[in-house]
Protein backbone atom coordinates (compact mmCIF):
# COMPACT_ATOMS: atom_id res chain seq x y z
CA UNK A 1 0.00 0.00 0.00
CA UNK A 2 1.46 3.61 -1.25
CA UNK A 3 0.70 6.52 0.97
CA UNK A 4 -1.07 8.13 -2.32
CA UNK A 5 -3.35 4.77 -3.34
CA UNK A 6 -6.16 6.15 -5.71
CA UNK A 7 -4.81 9.31 -6.47
CA UNK A 8 -3.43 10.95 -9.73
CA UNK A 9 -0.65 13.30 -9.67
CA UNK A 10 0.09 15.66 -12.85
CA UNK A 11 3.91 16.51 -13.91
CA UNK A 12 4.54 19.06 -16.42
CA UNK A 13 8.09 18.76 -17.51
CA UNK A 14 7.76 15.25 -17.23
CA UNK A 15 9.98 13.56 -19.62
CA UNK A 16 13.15 13.50 -17.89
CA UNK A 17 15.43 15.59 -15.08
CA UNK A 18 13.18 16.07 -11.49
CA UNK A 19 9.77 15.61 -13.37
CA UNK A 20 10.69 12.47 -14.09
CA UNK A 21 11.79 11.72 -10.84
CA UNK A 22 8.62 13.15 -9.35
CA UNK A 23 6.31 10.74 -11.32
CA UNK A 24 8.44 7.32 -10.57
CA UNK A 25 7.96 8.48 -6.92
CA UNK A 26 4.41 9.28 -7.11
CA UNK A 27 4.04 6.13 -8.90
CA UNK A 28 6.14 3.59 -6.25
CA UNK A 29 4.02 5.79 -3.71
CA UNK A 30 0.66 4.36 -5.61
CA UNK A 31 -0.70 6.98 -7.72
CA UNK A 32 -1.56 7.35 -11.01
CA UNK A 33 0.14 9.83 -12.77
CA UNK A 34 0.13 12.50 -16.38
CA UNK A 35 2.94 13.67 -17.21
CA UNK A 36 3.24 16.53 -20.50
CA UNK A 37 6.62 18.19 -21.63
CA UNK A 38 7.03 20.60 -24.75
CA UNK A 39 9.19 17.95 -25.98
CA UNK A 40 10.80 20.43 -28.58
CA UNK A 41 13.41 22.52 -28.70
CA UNK A 42 13.58 26.71 -27.83
CA UNK A 43 15.61 29.27 -29.46
CA UNK A 44 17.16 31.03 -26.86
CA UNK A 45 17.72 27.83 -24.84
CA UNK A 46 21.51 26.53 -25.18
CA UNK A 47 21.22 23.00 -24.41
CA UNK A 48 19.17 20.04 -25.41
CA UNK A 49 15.64 19.97 -24.14
CA UNK A 50 14.05 16.46 -23.59
CA UNK A 51 12.71 14.92 -26.35
CA UNK A 52 9.48 13.16 -27.40
CA UNK A 53 11.74 9.81 -26.62
CA UNK A 54 12.59 10.87 -23.52
CA UNK A 55 9.20 11.86 -22.31
CA UNK A 56 7.99 7.95 -23.78
CA UNK A 57 10.61 6.37 -21.52
CA UNK A 58 9.27 7.85 -18.48
CA UNK A 59 6.08 6.33 -19.22
CA UNK A 60 7.33 2.98 -19.69
CA UNK A 61 8.78 3.34 -16.54
CA UNK A 62 5.82 4.21 -14.83
CA UNK A 63 3.57 1.80 -16.27
CA UNK A 64 6.78 -0.49 -15.27
CA UNK A 65 5.10 0.19 -11.14
CA UNK A 66 2.26 -1.33 -11.94
CA UNK A 67 0.89 2.37 -12.78
CA UNK A 68 -1.30 4.18 -15.42
CA UNK A 69 0.19 7.00 -17.17
CA UNK A 70 -0.93 9.20 -19.63
CA UNK A 71 1.48 11.47 -21.52
CA UNK A 72 1.03 14.17 -24.22
CA UNK A 73 3.32 16.73 -25.52
CA UNK A 74 2.07 20.21 -24.32
CA UNK A 75 3.98 23.19 -24.08
CA UNK A 76 3.12 24.83 -20.82
CA UNK A 77 2.81 28.79 -22.74
CA UNK A 78 0.11 27.43 -24.69
CA UNK A 79 -2.73 27.72 -22.10
CA UNK A 80 -5.18 26.38 -24.54
CA UNK A 81 -3.23 22.99 -24.78
CA UNK A 82 -2.70 22.54 -21.23
CA UNK A 83 -5.95 22.83 -19.89
CA UNK A 84 -7.05 20.23 -22.67
CA UNK A 85 -4.62 18.07 -21.65
CA UNK A 86 -5.75 18.26 -17.94
CA UNK A 87 -9.56 17.93 -18.80
CA UNK A 88 -8.53 14.08 -20.68
CA UNK A 89 -6.45 13.02 -17.22
CA UNK A 90 -9.38 13.84 -15.11
CA UNK A 91 -11.90 12.38 -17.69
CA UNK A 92 -9.67 9.44 -17.82
CA UNK A 93 -7.66 9.71 -14.69
CA UNK A 94 -10.77 10.53 -12.68
CA UNK A 95 -9.00 13.40 -10.91
CA UNK A 96 -5.93 15.43 -10.27
CA UNK A 97 -5.14 15.20 -7.14
CA UNK A 98 -1.61 16.66 -7.09
CA UNK A 99 -0.16 19.07 -9.48
CA UNK A 100 3.71 19.28 -10.06
CA UNK A 101 4.61 22.86 -12.15
CA UNK A 102 7.86 21.38 -12.29
CA UNK A 103 8.52 22.32 -16.40
CA UNK A 104 11.76 25.60 -16.46
CA UNK A 105 14.40 26.36 -18.56
CA UNK A 106 17.61 27.97 -17.93
CA UNK A 107 19.89 30.38 -20.21
CA UNK A 108 22.42 32.53 -19.69
CA UNK A 109 23.11 35.90 -20.90
CA UNK A 110 24.44 40.21 -18.88
CA UNK A 111 21.63 42.01 -18.61
CA UNK A 112 23.08 44.90 -21.03
CA UNK A 113 23.00 42.12 -24.23
CA UNK A 114 20.32 40.22 -23.41
CA UNK A 115 17.64 39.73 -26.38
CA UNK A 116 14.40 40.56 -25.90
CA UNK A 117 13.21 37.41 -26.82
CA UNK A 118 15.86 35.19 -24.23
CA UNK A 119 13.53 37.67 -21.74
CA UNK A 120 10.17 36.75 -23.16
CA UNK A 121 11.01 32.81 -23.79
CA UNK A 122 12.59 32.51 -20.28
CA UNK A 123 9.43 34.59 -18.29
CA UNK A 124 6.91 32.24 -20.57
CA UNK A 125 7.81 29.28 -19.74
CA UNK A 126 9.47 29.76 -15.90
CA UNK A 127 6.82 32.08 -14.66
CA UNK A 128 3.36 32.31 -17.44
CA UNK A 129 3.88 28.38 -17.53
CA UNK A 130 3.61 27.71 -13.75
CA UNK A 131 0.31 30.27 -13.90
CA UNK A 132 -1.19 27.92 -16.60
CA UNK A 133 -0.65 24.98 -14.20
CA UNK A 134 -2.39 26.25 -11.58
CA UNK A 135 -5.01 27.50 -13.83
CA UNK A 136 -5.83 24.56 -15.22
CA UNK A 137 -5.62 22.16 -12.66
CA UNK A 138 -7.26 24.60 -9.45
CA UNK A 139 -10.96 24.40 -11.22
CA UNK A 140 -10.75 20.57 -10.78
CA UNK A 141 -9.35 20.48 -7.38
CA UNK A 142 -11.91 22.96 -6.29
CA UNK A 143 -14.92 20.94 -7.77
CA UNK A 144 -13.36 17.59 -5.57
CA UNK A 145 -13.01 19.76 -2.44
CA UNK A 146 -9.02 18.44 -2.14
CA UNK A 147 -6.05 19.19 -4.37
CA UNK A 148 -1.79 19.73 -3.56
CA UNK A 149 0.09 22.20 -6.10
CA UNK A 150 3.83 22.64 -5.36
CA UNK A 151 5.46 24.42 -8.06
CA UNK A 152 9.31 24.71 -8.99
CA UNK A 153 11.44 27.70 -7.82
CA UNK A 154 14.79 27.90 -7.58
CA UNK A 155 17.57 28.73 -4.92
CA UNK A 156 17.59 31.98 -7.26
CA UNK A 157 13.96 32.69 -6.73
CA UNK A 158 15.75 34.03 -3.24
CA UNK A 159 18.92 36.41 -4.52
CA UNK A 160 20.34 37.61 -7.45
CA UNK A 161 23.00 36.32 -10.01
CA UNK A 162 25.02 37.52 -12.57
CA UNK A 163 23.98 36.67 -16.05
CA UNK A 164 20.33 35.38 -14.99
CA UNK A 165 18.17 38.26 -14.60
CA UNK A 166 15.56 36.71 -16.69
CA UNK A 167 16.22 33.43 -14.47
CA UNK A 168 16.02 35.08 -11.28
CA UNK A 169 12.74 37.28 -11.97
CA UNK A 170 10.58 34.36 -13.26
CA UNK A 171 11.75 31.91 -9.96
CA UNK A 172 11.45 35.21 -7.21
CA UNK A 173 8.16 34.87 -9.16
CA UNK A 174 6.90 31.48 -8.73
CA UNK A 175 7.26 31.90 -4.70
CA UNK A 176 5.03 34.99 -4.76
CA UNK A 177 2.28 33.35 -6.68
CA UNK A 178 2.63 30.78 -5.00
CA UNK A 179 2.29 32.61 -1.41
CA UNK A 180 -1.12 34.35 -3.77
CA UNK A 181 -2.74 31.29 -4.88
CA UNK A 182 -2.21 29.62 -1.50
CA UNK A 183 -4.32 31.98 -0.47
CA UNK A 184 -6.88 32.15 -2.92
CA UNK A 185 -7.40 28.12 -3.22
CA UNK A 186 -7.24 27.76 0.75
CA UNK A 187 -11.11 27.52 1.52
CA UNK A 188 -11.26 24.72 -1.08
CA UNK A 189 -8.76 22.48 0.37
CA UNK A 190 -6.48 23.08 -1.78
CA UNK A 191 -2.38 23.70 -0.76
CA UNK A 192 -0.25 25.63 -2.88
CA UNK A 193 3.51 25.43 -2.17
CA UNK A 194 6.81 25.73 -3.86
CA UNK A 195 10.63 23.95 -3.58
CA UNK A 196 13.48 25.66 -3.97
CA UNK A 197 16.46 23.22 -5.41
CA UNK A 198 19.96 24.05 -5.63
CA UNK A 199 22.63 22.85 -8.04
CA UNK A 200 20.66 19.27 -9.08
CA UNK A 201 22.19 16.72 -11.28
CA UNK A 202 19.95 17.46 -14.38
CA UNK A 203 20.58 18.05 -17.63
CA UNK A 204 19.69 22.04 -16.96
CA UNK A 205 22.99 21.64 -14.92
CA UNK A 206 24.98 18.82 -16.49
CA UNK A 207 25.65 20.68 -19.71
CA UNK A 208 28.47 21.60 -22.02
CA UNK A 209 27.04 25.06 -22.47
CA UNK A 210 26.66 25.65 -18.46
CA UNK A 211 30.37 24.25 -18.42
CA UNK A 212 31.71 26.27 -20.80
CA UNK A 213 29.88 29.52 -19.64
CA UNK A 214 29.88 28.77 -15.87
CA UNK A 215 34.41 28.16 -16.66
CA UNK A 216 35.41 30.56 -18.39
CA UNK A 217 37.74 27.72 -19.92
CA UNK A 218 35.89 27.24 -23.35
CA UNK A 219 34.50 24.63 -24.91
CA UNK A 220 36.62 22.15 -23.38
CA UNK A 221 35.43 22.78 -20.14
CA UNK A 222 34.11 19.47 -18.44
CA UNK A 223 31.39 19.07 -15.18
CA UNK A 224 35.26 18.52 -13.64
CA UNK A 225 36.40 21.54 -13.85
CA UNK A 226 33.19 23.54 -13.05
CA UNK A 227 32.47 21.29 -9.80
CA UNK A 228 34.58 23.52 -7.06
CA UNK A 229 32.32 26.21 -8.33
CA UNK A 230 29.33 24.61 -7.97
CA UNK A 231 30.42 23.44 -4.58
CA UNK A 232 31.35 26.89 -3.59
CA UNK A 233 27.25 27.52 -3.67
CA UNK A 234 26.23 25.25 -1.12
CA UNK A 235 27.19 24.98 2.63
CA UNK A 236 27.46 20.58 2.79
CA UNK A 237 29.96 19.85 0.81
CA UNK A 238 28.33 18.18 -2.07
CA UNK A 239 28.26 19.90 -5.74
CA UNK A 240 25.16 18.53 -6.56
CA UNK A 241 22.02 17.28 -5.14
CA UNK A 242 20.11 14.53 -6.82
CA UNK A 243 16.48 14.49 -8.53
CA UNK A 244 15.82 12.28 -5.61
CA UNK A 245 16.03 14.24 -2.95
CA UNK A 246 14.03 17.08 -4.66
CA UNK A 247 11.27 14.17 -4.85
CA UNK A 248 11.01 13.35 -1.34
CA UNK A 249 10.19 17.17 -0.40
CA UNK A 250 7.73 17.26 -3.24
CA UNK A 251 6.29 13.90 -1.82
CA UNK A 252 6.41 15.55 1.80
CA UNK A 253 4.24 18.52 0.92
CA UNK A 254 1.92 16.71 -0.52
CA UNK A 255 1.29 14.35 1.86
CA UNK A 256 -1.10 14.05 4.90
CA UNK A 257 1.70 15.30 6.82
CA UNK A 258 2.14 18.66 5.12
CA UNK A 259 -1.70 19.31 5.73
CA UNK A 260 -1.37 22.67 7.29
CA UNK A 261 1.82 23.55 5.34
CA UNK A 262 0.93 25.87 2.66
CA UNK A 263 2.17 29.39 0.83
CA UNK A 264 5.57 28.00 1.71
CA UNK A 265 8.63 26.90 0.16
CA UNK A 266 10.75 24.37 0.76
CA UNK A 267 15.04 24.93 0.73
CA UNK A 268 16.42 21.59 -0.74
CA UNK A 269 19.47 23.44 -1.64
CA UNK A 270 22.55 21.36 0.52
CA UNK A 271 23.08 24.75 2.87
CA UNK A 272 22.66 27.62 0.04
CA UNK A 273 19.71 29.14 1.78
CA UNK A 274 22.00 29.86 4.96
CA UNK A 275 23.73 32.70 2.71
CA UNK A 276 20.14 34.62 2.10
CA UNK A 277 17.00 35.92 3.94
CA UNK A 278 15.04 36.26 1.13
Amino acid sequence: MGRFDGRVAFITGGARGQGRSHALAFAREGADIAICDIAAPIASVGYPLGTIDDLAETQRLVEQEDRRCMSAQVDTRDFGALDAFVGRVVADLGSVDFAMANAGISSMAPVDTMAPEMWDEMIATNLTGVFHTLRAVSPHMKRQGFGRIVATSSMLGRQGCANQVHYCASKWGVIGMVKSAAIDLAPFGINVNAVAPGNVRTPMVINDHLFSFFSGEGTTATLDDVLPALQSLHVLPVALVEPEDISNAVLFLCSEEARFVTGATIDVAAGNNCRVTA
